[in-house]
């Protein structure tokens, strides 16, 4: 047996004949976490993680509002567009964030690409329907907000749970 020592993760060990087959990959596949460093206004289209190098499950996706929107209407959730294809939902649009305070947060459900996002005011909620049994399948490209109706005023950040899908697999957070 051969070792191979990700600095980030901890010892996986491989049989040799593996580590010297040209068609074996060693990857880190386990569960990851990004958060957006700064919390900003939901804008239409503006990209919040991108994906690089292949496909990840995202696991759990939310918003958690930063400092309180106004009384306007808006509707949001967010989408994929992958470097291949065009951009597809992977939430469908919330109920209204007008005045929602700080602590709020919008969660991805993940039932189907069109389920609406849920709004939990008191920032405690379900991340998950449990009748999911995996996340969603997120190609290399972008992940991106989108705004149904309404402007925001208020300012959110982005919470990920993710697992990449192969080696080499890099996701950041973009503000």
């Amino acid at each position: 047996m051969g070792a191979f020592r990700n600095t980030n993760a901890p010892l996986i060990t491989v049989p040799t004949a593996a580590m010297n087959s040209p068609h074996t990959s060693v990857a880190d596949m386990s569960e990851k976490a990004i958060a957006t460093v700064a919390a900003q206004t939901w804008v239409n289209g503006k990209d919040v993680f991108r994906i690089t190098g292949g496909p990840i499950e995202v696991i759990s996706l939310i918003a958690v509002c930063v400092t309180a929107n106004d009384a306007t209407a808006s509707l949001v959730s967010w989408q994929a567009d992958g470097t291949d294809g065009s951009a597809v939902a992977i939430s469908g649009a919330s109920l209204t964030i007008a005045s929602k305070a700080a602590g709020a947060v919008v969660a991805a459900l993940f039932t189907a690409t069109t389920t609406a996002t849920a709004i939990y005011d008191n920032g405690v909620g379900i991340s998950r329907a449990a009748t999911t049994a995996a996340g969603m399948i997120v190609p290399a490209g972008i992940i991106e907000q989108v705004v149904a109706t309404g402007s925001t005023t208020g300012t959110w950040r982005h919470y990920m749970r993710y697992r990449p899908l192969g080696p080499g697999i890099i996701v950041t957070a973009l503000f």
